[in-house]
């Protein structure tokens, strides 16, 4: 079991795959500059599954989600699920993805074992996606989330961040077209996350001003409290169902009382929180041929020292100096 102090447990793995991306959303990344991880430093297919087995069979965990930089640039991506898969027992296993290479390899990730995916995306206007993720690829990502959709890998996650002067009028028209392609749309508030350290507390779109502008034209009935359990996002059902709308407001109403989760960086770090500082090296201890027991050991060690929040409700806060590609979403 992975407990920390405030007995909260990590029943949650989210596993960065690699640091690499072929977008380069502005509230991500640099256009470029950016250092990419050597492939020597990254975890191997066996090691990435290794250490899910051990927090699978051993440590309690029960989901995994698959995150990077962009996942599907993981040449053994298709392999690594498949082997989880075959774990007992089972994890539940999904996939946070810009969906650009989902309409290629949606059907094998589905034959593989994965359960659903989660895509990003922020507009519906290609003029603008070209502008936020400084590439020309939003047919591809349609075509992405259709692929997935047909596949089974339901219920698919649309996920978004409005940001000021951009794409922050188009909440209704999002929540439009998700609702008629069978999309469960998840808005999430800007946070901290870009490299170049460009974020402001100050003008961005917060959980308020998103439900604001959806009661505009839908009406919102807010899920049972007991429903959401450790999720993130705060759901509401829109127009009465089924379809349901999700807010993840990391900013402005922090969810760390209920956080269940643990991370893994592309190069084999635990990280407590997307947001911390300290990391502990599993990766040193699997080239070093500690036994699983000690891997295990060291994972518990790491969590037991789980700060209480992000830190993100203080005004002062500084974002991490490491950027989000490298640390997994």
């Amino acid at each position: 079991m992975l407990i920390d102090i405030f007995d909260r447990v990590a029943t949650d793995l989210r596993v960065s795959l690699t640091d690499r991306c072929n977008l380069r959303c502005t509230y991500c990344m640099p256009e470029e500059g950016l250092q990419w991880l050597a492939k020597p430093d990254l975890l191997s297919d066996d090691e990435i599954v290794r250490l899910i087995r051990i927090a699978v069979t051993t440590l309690g965990v029960t989901e995994v989600r698959f995150t990077g930089g962009e996942p599907l640039l993981r040449p053994g991506l298709v392999g690594i699920v498949e082997r989880c898969a075959a774990l007992e027992p089972r994890p539940r296993m999904s996939l946070t993805t810009n969906g650009i290479g989902l309409k290629r390899t949606a059907a094998a990730l589905k034959a593989a074992g994965l359960d659903r995916v989660n895509v990003s995306l922020d507009t519906l206007r290609p003029d603008v996606f070209k502008t936020l993720t400084r590439r020309d690829r939003h047919r591809d990502v349609l075509d992405g989330l259709e692929a997935a959709r047909d596949a089974g890998l339901t219920p698919v996650k649309v996920n978004t961040v409005l940001m000021p002067g951009l794409n922050d009028d188009e909440a209704p028209d999002l929540l439009a077209w998700a609702v008629e392609h069978d999309y469960e749309l998840r808005f999430i508030e800007q946070m901290p996350l870009d490299a170049q350290h460009g974020w402001k507390r100050d003008g961005m779109i917060t959980a308020g001003d998103i439900l604001e502008s959806l009661r505009t034209r839908f009406t919102l009935t807010a899920e049972d409290d007991g429903e959401r359990g450790s999720a993130p996002a705060e759901r509401w059902l829109v127009d009465g169902g089924p379809h349901r709308v999700g807010v993840i407001a990391s900013v402005t109403r922090p969810f760390c009382r209920a956080c269940d989760r643990t991370r893994l960086t592309a190069d084999g770090q635990v990280r407590t929180c997307l947001f911390a500082r300290e990391e502990t090296d599993l990766r040193a201890a699997l080239r070093s041929d500690a036994p699983d027991e000690e891997v295990a050991r060291l994972w518990r060690l790491a969590m037991w020292g789980k700060k209480a929040g992000s830190g993100l409700d203080d005004p002062s806060f500084l974002q991490p100096d490491r950027p989000m590609s490298a640390i997994g979403g």
